[in-house]
C-alpha cells in the first residue's frame, strides 16, 4: 500500500548529508539551548536532545535540511503541530527556528519509546492498562477531529510513551495528516496496511472516521498482541479488511465490554462506526465496564 500523501514523495537524504547536519555556529538555538547528543534520525532529519538554558527543561530538537522545507507534506505537518500542541496527549511543538541550512523544530522530549515496542516488551496487559491507553488516544483523536484534522496513520509506532510507567501517551507523526472542513472528504489512499480502514482501501471518498477504525485495531492489538487482520499477501490482507473478517484468539479472556467497543470501531460502514464522542462515554473507555482481571497474556504478534 502506498503510504505517500496527496502532494509528493520525499527522497531520503544520504548518510553523508545527514552527517553534515550540524547545528550552525551563531544559530539562535545556541543562544537558548545547550545542544546534546543525537537520539534519532529519520529519512530527512536528525533529532538531538537539548536543554533550555533558562529553565533547565529537556527537549528534543529535530533538524531538517532546508532543501526539504518547501515540501508541502512537511510544512503541513508543522502547521498541524502548531495548531494542536495544547492537548496533553499530543506531542508538543514548542518553537521553530530557521537557519541558512536547516529548519529546527523544538519538540517535547518523550523517552519511553513507541507503544508498539512497549507491547512487545511487556508481553501482558491488564484491561485497566489497555483502557487507560485507549482513553488517551481517543481524547487526542477527538481533539484533532474537533480542530478539523484527520491523522490518517494512527498505529502503535506513532504513539509515544512518556511518564515513569510509560503509560502516558503522546500521538505523534503528522506527516500524513490532513486538514479538512465540514462536509469535506479525503481521497488519497494512505496509511499502514494493518491499520487502514476499508473505505480507504477501496479508494472511496472518506472522512475522519478512518481514524476511529485505526483506534479499534490498536485496541485489539493491546488486548491480544496480534492483528485482527493479517496475511503475508497484501491482496489477501486487504480482502480480509474489506470483509471485516476477524475473530478473537481462542483462550483469550477479555470482557464483553472490550469486545463491544472493538466491534463498534472495526465497523465497515463509516457512518455506523463509533465517533470519538461515543467512544469517550463507552463503559470500557471510561473504566466503569473494565474487567478486574489482573492480566491479559498477549498472543505472539
Amino acid at each position: 500500500m502506498d503510504s505517500s500523501s496527496d502532494d509528493e514523495n520525499i527522497d531520503n537524504i544520504s548518510d553523508d548529508e545527514l552527517d553534515e547536519m550540524d547545528i550552525e555556529n551563531g544559530s539562535p538555538l545556541k543562544q537558548y539551548y545547550n545542544i546534546g547528543p543525537e537520539i534519532g534520525r529519520g529519512a530527512f532529519s536528525i533529532v538531538r536532545e537539548a536543554i533550555r538554558k533558562e529553565t533547565g527543561e529537556k527537549v528534543a530538537i529535530k533538524s531538517i535540511n532546508t532543501r526539504f522545507i518547501k515540501n508541502k507534506l512537511l510544512m503541513r505537518e508543522i502547521e498541524i503541530m502548531k495548531k494542536v500542541g495544547d492537548h496533553p496527549n499530543i506531542l508538543k511543538l514548542y518553537e521553530v527556528y530557521e537557519t541558512s541550512r536547516h529548519l529546527h523544530l523544538v519538540l517535547e522530549l518523550v523517552t519511553g519509546g513507541e507503544l508498539f515496542d512497549k507491547i512487545v516488551q511487556r508481553g501482558e496487559y491488564s484491561e485497566q492498562d489497555a483502557s487507560k491507553i485507549v482513553r488517551q488516544i481517543v481524547s487526542a483523536v477527538g481533539y484533532l477531529h474537533a480542530n478539523g484534522i484527520a491523522h490518517r496513520d494512527l498505529k502503535p509506532q506513532n504513539l509515544l510513551c512518556a511518564g515513569i510507567e510509560g503509560d502516558d501517551i503522546r500521538v505523534a507523526d503528522f506527516g500524513l495528516s490532513k486538514i479538512f472542513g465540514d462536509g469535506d472528504y479525503l481521497e488519497t489512499c494512505c496509511g499502514s496496511p494493518e491499520y487502514v480502514a476499508p473505505e480507504v482501501l477501496e479508494c472511496k471518498p472518506y472522512d475522519k472516521a478512518c481514524d476511529l477504525w485505526s483506534v479499534g485495531v490498536i485496541t485489539y492489538v493491546l488486548l491480544t498482541g496480534c492483528f485482527p487482520f493479517w496475511d503475508k499477501n497484501n491482496a489477501v490482507l486487504y480482502e480480509k479488511i474489506r470483509n471485516v473478517d476477524y475473530g478473537w484468539p481462542e483462550g483469550l479472556n477479555v470482557s464483553d465490554q472490550a469486545k463491544d467497543l472493538v466491534a463498534h470501531l472495526i465497523e465497515k460502514n463509516p457512518e455506523s462506526r463509533y465517533t470519538y464522542e461515543q467512544c469517550l462515554v463507552h463503559p470500557w473507555v471510561t473504566g466503569t465496564g473494565v474487567s478486574d482481571m489482573k492480566t491479559i497474556k498477549l498472543f505472539k504478534m
